[in-house]
C-alpha cells in the first residue's frame, strides 16, 4: 500500500467517525493529513461533500500552496489556507476544522476576551500538561469573510504551544502530530467546551433560583 493510501484511509477513518457525531453539519468542516514533509504535500477534503459518505473523491492532493498536484473535478476546502498555516508554522501531521455549537459558544462568550483560558480540568492532560492546577488558553479570532484575511490571522495568532484556534462563532481548528492526536486534542476541546458551557448554564439558573 503507497503512503499516500495509507494517509488516505487514516483520514476517512478519522472523518467516518466525527461523521457519526455529527460535527459536519450542512457540509461543514475540513481536514487533512500530511503526506509528506519534502516538498509539504497533504491531503485535504474536498468542498461542499456530505462528509458523512464516502467516496474515492473526498481527499485531495495538494502542494505547499494549497493547489492540487493531480487532475480533479473537484474543488480543495475553501479553508485549505488554515492548513497551509498549520503546516508552515508547527510540525503538525494531520489537521482537523469542525463547527459544532459548544465551540460556537464558547468563542462567543469569550470572544471579547480574544482567548478562552480553561484550568483544573483532568482532561487538561490530554495536552501534555501535568502541573497541580493546570490551565490552558486557547486563542480566538474574529471569523473575517475574507478567507486570505482569515488565514493570515489565524496564523499570526496560532501559538505552536496550543494545539488550537477558535474563529468566533465560526468553528475550531486543532492539529496534532499525526491523526490520533489531532482526534485527541479535538475531543478533549470539545469537551472542555461543553463543560464550561454546561457550568455556565447551571451557574445562570442558580442566580435565577435565589
Amino acid at each position: 500500500m503507497s503512503l499516500i493510501q495509507t494517509r488516505w484511509e487514516e483520514l476517512a477513518s478519522i472523518k467516518a467517525e466525527l461523521a457519526r457525531r455529527d460535527w459536519f453539519m450542512g457540509t461543514s468542516g475540513n481536514l487533512s493529513i500530511k503526506v509528506s514533509d519534502h516538498p509539504t504535500t497533504f491531503l485535504v477534503t474536498a468542498s461542499g461533500k456530505d462528509k458523512s459518505k464516502q467516496t474515492p473523491e473526498d481527499f485531495i492532493l495538494v502542494d505547499h500552496e494549497g493547489q492540487p498536484i493531480t487532475e480533479t473535478n473537484a474543488k480543495v476546502s475553501a479553508e485549505t489556507g488554515l492548513h497551509l498555516e498549520v503546516y508552515r508554522r508547527t510540525d503538525a501531521g494531520c489537521c482537523l476544522h469542525v463547527h459544532t455549537v459548544d465551540n460556537n459558544i464558547i468563542s462567543e462568550l469569550y470572544g471579547d476576551q480574544e482567548q478562552v483560558v480553561i484550568g483544573k480540568q483532568e482532561l487538561i492532560k490530554a495536552f501534555n500538561i501535568w502541573e497541580q492546577d493546570a490551565q490552558i488558553s486557547v486563542p480566538i479570532i474574529e471569523n473575517f469573510a475574507d478567507l486570505q484575511v482569515l488565514a493570515d490571522t489565524f496564523g499570526n495568532t496560532l501559538n505552536p504551544e496550543v494545539p488550537a484556534v477558535l474563529i468566533r462563532n465560526h468553528g475550531i481548528t486543532v492539529w496534532g502530530k499525526n491523526g490520533f492526536e489531532a482526534k485527541k486534542h479535538l475531543e478533549a476541546f470539545e469537551f472542555l467546551f461543553s463543560y464550561l458551557v454546561k457550568l455556565r448554564l447551571v451557574g445562570s439558573l442558580k442566580l435565577q433560583n435565589i
